[in-house]
């Protein structure tokens, strides 16, 4: 059985894959790559197979879950639009000064 998924991608426009655009593929990578090494430590600790999967289970839910809705609330640019709106000031200030 071959799988063919596609990958949309034009000129000038970020990578959409199931959805996600942009960082947010790589974001959900290095989660699962994450959750994986958390499943061999676990393993090799001598946790239950099921416990361990059952875990993990949830954790891959809920990172799917956090993936997807970061990716639907903050767009392909991810979170630079936050951290560009946090470094705008909130007040100008003016010094009135009278020459005269």
């Amino acid at each position: 059985m071959n799988s063919v998924y596609a990958i949309n991608k034009g000129v000038h426009q970020p990578i959409v894959f199931k959805g996600l655009k942009g960082q947010w593929i790589h974001y959900l990578a290095g989660g699962l790559v994450a959750l994986f090494l958390v499943f061999v430590v676990c393993y090799l600790l001598g946790v239950p197979l099921v416990v361990c999967s059952l875990g993990l289970l949830v954790l891959g839910v809920v990172l799917f879950y956090i993936i997807y809705r970061c990716n639907r609330k903050y767009g392909r640019d991810g979170f630079m639009k936050q951290y560009a709106t946090r470094l705008l000031p909130k007040h100008i200030k003016q010094d009135q000064f009278f020459i005269g």
